[in-house]
């Protein structure tokens, strides 16, 4: 069984959905090159655009309570290669150390896939911010299993 990693930043907005209670998201992805490096004065990290085409991302996520959330989705990652995803337990959003932004973390499982992720199993993390106006910047890692 072959394993796919990805680490990838997606940018886009939220807003309302179309039941009270809901959530929309619609982001998107360069190809990128996210580089982590450890020094003596710490850590420090870049991220770059590369060659290459784009994915898009697009969920629903379903307000639990005050600061929790379910979520459902998918991710193209060029024009037929798909990921269809939903919440491990629950997400979580709350305030974070920038007062003008909201922060949040989910886990999604892969319930399916088209093209290359045909049958493809795995999990995703995202780590991501909310702004004032909906502004999402969303960091995702994930270790996807191919058949």
């Amino acid at each position: 069984m072959k394993q796919i990693f990805y680490a990838m930043q997606f940018n886009g907005q939220a807003g309302p959905g179309n039941k009270e209670g809901t959530m929309v998201a619609k982001t998107t992805s360069d190809s990128c090159r996210i580089t982590s490096t450890v020094q003596d004065t710490g850590l420090a990290a870049t991220l770059e655009q590369v060659a290459g085409g784009q994915a898009s991302f697009e969920s629903v996520v379903t307000l639990t309570g005050e600061s929790s959330f379910l979520e459902s989705g998918s991710i193209h990652f060029g024009g037929r290669h798909s990921l269809r995803f939903s919440t491990v337990g629950q997400g979580y959003l709350g305030s974070s150390a920038d007062p003008s932004l909201k922060h949040g973390t989910v886990n999604w499982r892969v319930d399916s896939g088209d093209g290359q992720f045909e049958g493809a199993t795995g999990l995703i993390t995202s780590n991501f911010t909310v702004g004032p106006n909906g502004e999402v910047v969303d960091n995702h890692f994930g270790l996807i299993f191919l058949k």
